[in-house]
């Protein structure tokens, strides 16, 4: 079957990137964006799967498309009644969990906090959007899920009380009342997803491909049946360049968020928008794409570009500071540095584009070297690598993309719109974070909904029937790519409008001067997919371009501000209606969404 009948391709697709320029500025022999990330970021030994092989038409029970803390956690659940294959598009490491730094936030102490204190405080930084089910079931879920990632062999900080006994330790960020944030130092992302790898590489019923970069889902509707469910998914192995159909009776979306779809970003080089991207051409309504959260504090440093200065450096007092040495958080909100994430990186983005600074800086240096080196190892070390000794000067910061508060819409059960298709963590709206997720909610996101979809399959499992057969990957009318820069030149376009125009601060102005650059875009990338073999580059692009569409229509479609989503045109919420989300719905011959 030819995959242009197959996909009934729309609009919204085709491309992304090829190369990123500064990595072969710095790593010449490294010849793509492939090589340096296999060769960086490869799963050390000890971690691999190393049972899997590589079979003609592999089939599993439950596909997970993700490596992160929400995909693991739940092939871990499920591994021991289900077939289980977990999908990484490069290392099993390279995924946003890795790389958090902050915590989890939970409840653990009911003599100074409450569940229902963290319910408000996630409600009060949603602005109006969050769904109260949705946050009192994560709320009330968090203390079995931190239990359950310590009987994974999860370890987090902990202190002596005044009795001798050991406590976890809390910390507290932004949007937070209370000290509730568990953590593993400043690196718990990466304690969590070691944990979590190695538990997966040892079971038997879980097979872990990596270097695995999903093509396009299938649903029984294409094949011609006259019911519409999951039934498998075409995948393309990056090291053989070769398209496998893979059968499954459920796929599990946990692919992350769509933060590289901005120039600067505190994300990993996988988040480019695939699971979005994926289930809104099969079929899925997305929601409130325009509320992309920018952490206010990157490292502003030409070598570390993507690297993040935890929300819990001002949780324990860190000061933002002009260049001269002035505090000014106090000019934006009462809470100065402990005010939510999007009234933080607006405040400096205003003071940087006001003054013209290239960046703020954060200054912890009041606290002591032991009290740094305690609670920050990560940070003061990758710093000191960098001649940034932050226990005597400032850390220069500047806001960057950090995470999408909206995705493919889903249930209290990470159902979306298509029997058999879930979807869980970042790459999922539940109805969480709102217009503004809080620190630290996002691996307790995870968690829950991980647990939430291994309830919900269980349920479901025997009632779905087997897959199909599926048809083979065909590219007998395509041909091998001589014009690879054009990915290259359309991903950094793409990157920096969407970084100009679509940004912290918007205008009604900037979004149409967006659209219309994205509209030509669209049409030569959808030209170039169709013309060429895929290549994983090309995927992204074509991902990202979707989900560039959907944040420009959904900001557009929003006439007010709130949370996220700050357009200087309407600079209020709109206090006439209630709160409404921003729903967008495939059309079936095309993707133009629509507003519920």
């Amino acid at each position: 079957m030819v995959r242009s009948q197959l996909y009934c391709p729309d609009s919204l697709d085709r491309t992304k990137l090829y190369l990123v320029l500064t990595v072969q500025k710095n790593y010449p022999h490294w010849k793509t964006r492939y090589d340096f990330l296999t060769k960086a970021t490869t799963t050390p030994d000890r971690l691999k799967n190393t049972t899997l092989t590589h079979r003609e038409k592999p089939q599993f029970d439950v596909l997970i498309v993700g490596s992160g803390g929400a995909g693991l956690s739940l092939a871990l659940r499920l591994a021991d009644h289900y077939t289980v294959g977990v999908l990484a598009k490069f290392a099993l490491t390279e995924c946003s969990t890795f790389y958090a730094q902050g915590g989890i936030s939970a409840v653990l102490d009911d003599r100074h906090d409450s569940v229902e204190s963290h319910v408000e405080d996630t409600l009060v930084a949603g602005a109006g959007l969050c769904n109260p089910d949705v946050v009192r079931l994560t709320a009330g879920k968090a203390r079995e899920n931190i239990e359950w990632l310590r009987q994974q062999g999860v370890h987090f900080t902990e202190f002596k009380d005044a009795e001798g006994h050991s406590q976890l330790h809390l910390n507290r960020e932004g949007g937070h009342s209370h000290r509730r944030i568990v953590h593993s130092d400043d690196a718990t992302g990466k304690a969590v997803a070691l944990s979590l790898i190695e538990r997966a590489q040892a079971h038997g019923n879980i097979s872990l491909l990596e270097n695995h970069n999903m093509v396009e889902l299938i649903t029984t509707d294409k094949l011609g049946h006259a019911d519409k469910r999951i039934c498998g998914a075409y995948v393309l192995d990056i090291a053989t360049g070769n398209v496998k159909s893979i059968a499954a009776k459920i796929i599990v979306l946990a692919t992350g968020g769509a933060n590289k779809v901005y120039l600067y970003s505190t994300n990993p080089h996988i988040s480019t928008g695939d699971g979005i991207a994926l289930a809104w051409r099969a079929g899925c309504r997305v929601a409130n794409m325009e509320f992309m959260q920018f952490h206010p504090t990157c490292l502003y440093h030409p070598s570390a570009r993507s690297f993040l200065i935890s929300e819990a450096v001002r949780g324990e007092g860190g000061r933002l500071i002009l260049p001269n040495g002035e505090r000014f958080m106090h000019r934006y909100d009462e809470r100065m540095e402990l005010a939510p994430r999007d009234i933080v990186a607006r405040a400096i983005d205003n003071e940087i584009k006001t003054h013209g600074f290239d960046c703020v800086y954060l200054d912890i240096s009041h606290k002591s070297r032991e009290f740094i080196r305690q609670h920050f190892p990560t940070i003061y070390s990758q710093c000191l690598e960098l001649d940034i000794d932050i226990s005597q000067q400032p850390i220069p910061v500047v806001p960057a993309a950090h995470y999408t508060c909206g995705g493919v819409m889903t249930d209290i059960n990470a159902r979306t719109d298509i029997p058999g298709l879930y979807a869980i963590g970042e790459v999922a709206c539940t109805g969480l974070h709102g217009a503004n997720r809080m620190a630290s909610n996002s691996l307790l996101e995870c968690l829950v909904f991980a647990e939430q979809a291994h309830l919900d399959i269980v349920r479901q499992f025997d009632k779905l029937p087997p897959p199909p057969t599926l048809p083979q990957w065909d590219e007998s009318q395509v041909t091998d790519s001589d014009e690879e820069v054009v990915i290259a030149h359309n991903w950094d376009e793409l990157r920096r409008f969407m970084w100009d125009y679509v940004g912290i601060v918007r205008t009604s102005k900037r979004l149409e001067r967006a659209m219309n650059r994205l509209l030509l875009l669209k049409d030569e990338i959808t030209e170039y997919y169709g013309q060429f073999r895929i290549t994983s580059d090309l995927l992204e692009l074509r991902n990202l371009v979707i989900v560039a569409e959907l944040i420009i229509r959904s900001a557009q479609q929003r006439k007010e501000s709130r949370g996220l989503h700050f357009i200087k045109d309407y600079p209020e919420p709109c206090t006439d209606n209630p709160p409404q989300n921003t729903i967008l719905i495939p059309e079936r011959a095309g993707i133009a969404p629509t507003r519920v």
